[in-house]
């Protein structure tokens, strides 16, 4: 007896790499296309990278016209509109939501299209994944209160709800954002399967980006987007403090990615005299794989989901410095040095401990791929696919 497939429209925000689209690609490539047709469809703005990537695995994709990240009353009804023309092509058995503003927009259309068309879309099926409350971004208050009362009202049009941390689970459950259906995910990967280069490879390659490249005793390493949730510029001052207050001991940072605020960091190193230490290397595709080339790997954030990164950092064999927000406690645990978001003298202490401190880095580097098995990619796909198929319309 044949499989009966089953279509799937998966929705996101923006196209360019991040959290959100690595869970998409990762999950995406890996299911098994004899029982899922896939249709992935995301917002236009910037390079759109993702889209790119998925379509070389012969991933569907539709790139949406409309949906952007940024409040816009009429972009957003006009989003909408687009989504339902989708829905309605593409039919699906379930639809999957990423971010925010998909997470919006995609549930209001999914449910206009039940009310138009019952008996095509009556067992649609809404799953929302969310990897970090959007109201937990550095935004006004009164820009947080409306992305707090759209999660509140969309909540009763999604089937299910899923989370990839313990603290977004909690402020669910706080806000009263549908707990009932609320369901906690963790991330996963295969730790000890991931290819990185060896660290020497690494250092060569990466070098070939910019000659500055590896004029230090001590390379901090960060791989992240140029968003304000990342916190880079706390970063930077912390390695300005490192710098001034240790001359004799040269460190060097060296940033993967770019965003948005290239130019406002790119000024920041520039009146900082901070040129030689501060170098900022832009997109490179599969980036984890340079991961060995750091000595030790930091992520500043003021606002974060579940990242992927602490896991690949730990897999790599690095210690970790990182900020109390999101799921990076429950990562790292004792397996690293935790600081206070927007704090440079505490991010400044934990980096100088880990430079002269060499047997602290073993003990944390032992811990922390110990962390990273227990986060196994099986696990993860298995729950979120569990949660697919057993979504149900809520009465």
């Amino acid at each position: 007896m044949a499989t009966e497939i089953k279509r799937i429209l998966f929705i996101i925000t923006q196209s360019e790499f991040g959290g959100a689209q690595r869970f998409l690609y990762e999950l995406t490539t890996r299911l098994d296309k004899e029982r899922y047709e896939i249709l992935v469809a995301g917002g236009s703005m910037g390079k759109n990278e993702f889209l790119k990537s998925l379509e070389t695995r012969g991933i569907k994709t539709k790139r949406l016209r409309f949906l952007k990240r940024e409040l816009n009353p009429i972009f957003d009804f006009l989003g909408i509109i687009e989504l339902m023309k989708l829905l309605n092509r593409f039919k699906p058995d379930y639809l999957h939501l990423n971010s925010s503003k998909a997470g919006t927009l995609g549930s209001i259309a999914g449910f206009k299209m039940k009310l138009l068309r019952p008996k095509k879309f009556k067992n649609l099926k809404v799953v929302y994944r969310i990897g970090g409350w959007a109201f937990n971004d550095p935004w006004p208050w009164w820009k947080k209160k409306i992305f707090i009362l759209a999660e509140k009202i969309t909540a009763k049009l999604k089937d299910i709800i899923v989370v990839n941390n313990k603290n977004d689970f909690e402020q669910a459950i706080k806000l009263k954002i549908r707990p009932e259906e609320l369901k906690l995910i963790h991330n996963g990967i295969d730790a000890l399967k991931i290819e990185f280069l060896p660290k020497d490879e690494a250092r060569l390659k990466l070098s070939k980006k910019s000659a500055k490249i590896f004029q230090a005793d001590f390379i901090i390493g960060s791989i992240a987007n140029f968003y304000p949730t990342k916190g880079l510029e706390y970063l930077i001052e912390a390695v300005r403090l490192l710098n001034f207050q240790v001359s004799s001991f040269k460190f060097q940072l060296i940033i993967i990615g770019d965003g948005e605020k290239r130019k406002s960091l790119e000024s920041k190193i520039k009146d900082y005299g901070l040129d030689k230490n501060v170098l900022l290397l832009g997109q490179i595709q599969e980036a984890y794989k340079y991961m060995k080339a750091f000595d030790v790997f930091v992520l500043p954030s003021v606002k974060e989901g579940f990242p992927w990164t602490i896991l690949e950092a730990m897999a790599a064999k690095l210690p970790i410095v990182a900020t109390n927000v999101g799921a990076m406690p429950e990562i790292i645990g004792d397996a690293g040095i935790v600081v206070g978001p927007t704090d440079t003298e505490a991010l400044e202490q934990a980096m100088h401990d880990m430079a002269y401190n060499a047997k602290k880095r073993k003990e944390y580097v032992a811990k922390g791929l110990h962390q990273a098995q227990k986060y196994s990619w099986n696990s993860f796909a298995k729950a979120i696919l569990r949660e697919i198929n057993a979504a149900r319309k809520i009465s």
